[in-house]
Parts: C-alpha cells; sequence; structure tokens
C-alpha cells in the first residue's frame, strides 16, 4: 500500500515504519471504513462531534463536576497552542503523555493530535528506567505530565510541563492565557497518531504505530457493530487510556457517537460498581477478574442497570461469565484484541454471544485458524489465530514484525479453535500450551477447574520444565483471606480439579501467592512464574 503525502514535519515516525513487504494486508471492506485522504482523527473525534451536537452536550464526567464538549474543545485548543507557541511543536515531534484518567490527560491527548504530533501514552505506574526506554524508542521530545506523577520523569532528562501543580508554570495556568480556536493540523490519514507501547507481558516490550484512520476505525468496528455505541450511553471502567482497551472503551467509541464517559483514576472492582450506579454508567470496560470479583465480594448486582459489560485483556472463563449473568442479568461481551490491532477483533453480544466462545470476527475484520504450516487448520483443530482488517501490526523499527505479520495475516499469538459455524474458542496462549508427557494441555482449562473452588480468588496456570514429563502443570493461586496455603490444601485444591477435568491435566505442582505478577495493564506476566522462585 503506497502511503500518501505526510503532514509531519519530523520525519521520524514516517522513517521507521516496517518496510511495505512486511505490512499485513489491510482490508477496508465496510463502505465507513474508506477514509478521505486527508484525516485528523482529534477533528473527527472533537470539533465534528460539537459542529452535530453543540457544545453544551455532557462529555467528561467525574465525581467532581462534568467538562461539556465545547469547554473540552476550548482546552484542548489552547493546549495545542501552547504546544506550537510555547513549545515549538512542529507535526510529527512526539509527545508523552502521563497521568490517570483525568480530564486534562484528554484534552492534552486531543491538543497532541490536533497539533500534528504523536501521542504516547504512559500508565502513572512506570517508573524512571521504564519511562527512559519507552523515551529513548519514540524519542519523545516533550512529557505532559500530571504533577503528582513528575517525580520519575525528572532523571530522564525530558523537557517536562506539568498541569496540576499550581503556579505560573502550570499547563492550566499557561494554556488558559492561549486562544480557545486553533487551526487543526491537516494529518494525512496514513501519518502516525499513535505510538502505542505493548503491556510486556512476555518480558520485552515492543512499540506499535497506529495512524489516524486507524483510531476512526476502532470506533467504526467494535464500537458500532457490536457495542453499538449509542449518544446516550455513559461510558466508564478501569483500563488507562495508554491501554488501548482503555483508549477505545473511554475515549474513542464515546466520542465518536457524542455520548459521554466518567472518568475514574483509580477504582477497585467494588469503587468501579458503586461509581456505575452511582453515575447511571451504560458501558462498563474492566478485565475478566474486576467481574469475578465483583461476584467474590456481593457487588456486581450494582452493575444490573448497564447496557454493556465488556470484558477483554485476558481470556474469560465460562463460569465467570454464566455467574455474572445469574447474578446481574447481564450477558458480559467477551472479546480479544491486542495492542498491534489497536482494539478488539473477535466478539460477540446480546443473543448473539455463545458462553465460553470469544465470538466471530467483528465486522470489518476477517479471522482464521492457522496450522504449523501457515494452512487454514480444519474445523475443531487447534491451531494460530490469524486476523485481517482495517487496522494492523506496524512496529516501530523491530525485527519481531515479521513474527507477527506472517503472509498478510496478524498472527496474534493465541491458539484457538474455530467451529463449523465461525464461532472462535479460545485455548491458550501459543507459549502458554504446555505438552506434558505427551499430552497437550491449555494452561485456561486448568485455571477454569481451579477457579470453582471456593478459596480460590484467582490463580494461574503455566508449565514448567520437568527432566522427566518435558513440562509440569504448576498453577500460581491466590487464596481469600484466612484460608491456610498449607500440604492439606494442596492436595484438596488437585483433587478438586481432577474432579472437574481430565485427571491428567491437574496441576502437579501448585505454588500459594498474594497476588499474581502484572503489567502496567492488568495482565498476568506468565514468564515470571514459569521459572521456580531461587531457593533461599
Amino acid at each position: 500500500m503506497e502511503l500518501t503525502r505526510s503532514a509531519h514535519v519530523d520525519t521520524f515516525c514516517r522513517d521507521n515504519l516496517p518496510p511495505p513487504e512486511q505490512w499485513p494486508e489491510f482490508r477496508f471492506d465496510l463502505p465507513e471504513l474508506r477514509y478521505p485522504e486527508r484525516l485528523n482523527c482529534a477533528s473527527a473525534l472533537l470539533d465534528d462531534v460539537v459542529a452535530v451536537h453543540g457544545p453544551d452536550r455532557p462529555c467528561l464526567r467525574t465525581d467532581d463536576g462534568t467538562w461539556t464538549y465545547g469547554e473540552l474543545l476550548a482546552r484542548a485548543n489552547q493546549v495545542a497552542n501552547l504546544l506550537v507557541d510555547g513549545f515549538g511543536l512542529v507535526p510529527g515531534q512526539r509527545v508523552l503523555l502521563r497521568s490517570p484518567n483525568n480530564p486534562w490527560l484528554v484534552a492534552c491527548w486531543f491538543a497532541v493530535l490536533k497539533a500534528g504530533g504523536v501521542a504516547v501514552t504512559t500508565v502513572p505506574m512506570l517508573r524512571t528506567a521504564e519511562l527512559s526506554q519507552l523515551i529513548d524508542l519514540t524519542r519523545s521530545t516533550l512529557a505532559l505530565c500530571d504533577a503528582r506523577f513528575a517525580e520519575d520523569l525528572a532523571p530522564t532528562g525530558l523537557t517536562t510541563a506539568c498541569w496540576g501543580g499550581g503556579g505560573a508554570d502550570d499547563v492550566t495556568v499557561r494554556a488558559a492565557a492561549q486562544p480557545t480556536t486553533f487551526a487543526d493540523v491537516d494529518t494525512a490519514a496514513d501519518d502516525v497518531a499513535l505510538l502505542a507501547a505493548t503491556s510486556g507481558s512476555t518480558g520485552v516490550p515492543k512499540v506499535t504505530m497506529h495512524f489516524h484512520r486507524d483510531v476512526l476505525a476502532i470506533a467504526d468496528t467494535f464500537g458500532a457493530h457490536t457495542l453499538r455505541s449509542r449518544p446516550d450511553d455513559v461510558f466508564t471502567g478501569t483500563p488507562p487510556l495508554a491501554f488501548t482497551f482503555g483508549l477505545g472503551g473511554l475515549l474513542v467509541f464515546p466520542l465518536r457517537v457524542g455520548a459521554s464517559v466518567l472518568l475514574i483514576e483509580k477504582a477497585t472492582p467494588v469503587q468501579l460498581a458503586e461509581a456505575v450506579s452511582r453515575h447511571g454508567a451504560t458501558v462498563v470496560c474492566t478485565a475478566p477478574t474486576g467481574y469475578r470479583a465483583m461476584l467474590r465480594t456481593g457487588c456486581a448486582h450494582l452493575l444490573s442497570g448497564v447496557r454493556r459489560a465488556v470484558s477483554a485483556g485476558e481470556h474469560l472463563p465460562k463460569a465467570v461469565w454464566e455467574e455474572f449473568a445469574a447474578t446481574t442479568g447481564v450477558r458480559l461481551v467477551d472479546g480479544i484484541g491486542s495492542t498491534e490491532m489497536l482494539h478488539v477483533f473477535i466478539s460477540a453480544t446480546d443473543d448473539e454471544i455463545r458462553p465460553g466462545s470469544t465470538g466471530r470476527a467483528v465486522p470489518g475484520y476477517v479471522a482464521t485458524v492457522l496450522d504449523a504450516d501457515g494452512a487454514p487448520a480444519a474445523v475443531g483443530v487447534p491451531g494460530r489465530l490469524a486476523v485481517k482488517g482495517p487496522t494492523g501490526c506496524r512496529y516501530l523499527a523491530d525485527p519481531r514484525q515479521q513474527v507477527y505479520v506472517q503472509d498478510g495475516w496478524n498472527v496474534t499469538g493465541d491458539t484457538y479453535v474455530r467451529d463449523a459455524d465461525g464461532w472462535f474458542w479460545y485455548q491458550a496462549r501459543s507459549d502458554d500450551m504446555i505438552v506434558s508427557a505427551g499430552y497437550n494441555i491449555g494452561a485456561p482449562e486448568v485455571e477454569q477447574a481451579l477457579d470453582q473452588h471456593p478459596d480460590v480468588v484467582e490463580c494461574a496456570v503455566v508449565g514448567r520444565p520437568d527432566p522427566d514429563r518435558g513440562q509440569v502443570v504448576h498453577a500460581a493461586v491466590v487464596l481469600r483471606e484466612g484460608v491456610d496455603g498449607d500440604a492439606a490444601k494442596v492436595a484438596e485444591l488437585q483433587q478438586f480439579t481432577k474432579g472437574r477435568i481430565a485427571p491428567y491435566k491437574y496441576p502437579r505442582s501448585i505454588e500459594f501467592v498474594a497476588e499474581l505478577p502484572r503489567t502496567s495493564t492488568g495482565k498476568v506476566q506468565r514468564y515470571r512464574l514459569r521459572e521456580p522462585e531461587p531457593a533461599a
């Protein structure tokens, strides 16, 4: 695919795209995905919505108040003017954003894109070494940061402007002196808008590159056809905007249709459920562990009034889906997406949902299961999930591009089975398929069995090296408070598992942990569980 004329003066992103022969095949089959050559996604998501719905429509809600669309537009324009006039930003420069989910982060995100910059959004949990690595990879030149989280940025030497700290240099103060109008840069639809880092669940993060058209494409596929977003919706959830699950569900999807979003900086599952009830949220996004925790703490009923409850980030166990539906009447929308694809590409909703299945390809995408030779696997045979659509993997100057993209397919690293009706059934992450004494054992199946034990809060199952069996099934288990993790409990859980799945799949090794190791986006770092803890 030949690129169009770029608006970027700083050409770093264009210069570091993968070679064209390593790109996946892109598909724009739906009419709404055929975007104009010149496109600024910030203009489309904000200015165009104000033009249609007016400036007084509620947009960003918090417990402290609400910004209207007009107020967000004015503040984003003021920050964009500040970036250009105060910091000399030119189109194509990378700007690192560091903040929990709050209105000023959203205003800064829009400002960067309006000014033709490239947003590099990060979570506050990253520390100096991680930030330095990301700054080096993306060649970021400026940071906009919530003042509460500036300390870890200071040692990096990156020019940083903060909001919320007070004083004459505060972004909010300096922006207030700027005009409330701004001429958005006339970017190309295929200019890079975002550099998004993978969560590093395999230990080595990568940086993915997404165009302005990609940002709209996720709203016009999953947002429009699966969530069926509406202007009267109130979206909320826990994923950070730095996580593409959060960017879509808590910014792009609501603003694409003129809806509002309740921004929560940090919330436990109980606090999220209470916020949903308090603000009348209709669309909720969080991880499977969040819904399970709501069930265990007795607050799941507070979500009974929501229209959509979206689960992504990790596999949703069938038992959790069924219990949540029985408790609340809400059918959880499961979905699989990736940072490389920007958002969800397989899902289902309403009466289309088949509990235990992730769903079918979201309209606009096609998916298949590949065998070891790269050919489509037979129905019912496990293989590698592969996807094509309007979004796809473009790593920033990374040789792993050739691993993720093969023969035009985005190969996600997940093992799936496809049934005769085109529904996809998750088996494991491809590197989580355990081969023990000649048996193939899917870690999620063992996890689902353990999850049914009343003393298990959560667990993660991996294969650990074993000289006799090749690998043994190992489970890291978080027990409910007050339950002893002793040898008797190990034996009890092993016997419990044997009663629910084939006995050869039971965890021969169990360790009890206070919490599972997770990335900043909440994914379990299974690679940390594969090697035994060193002896004391």
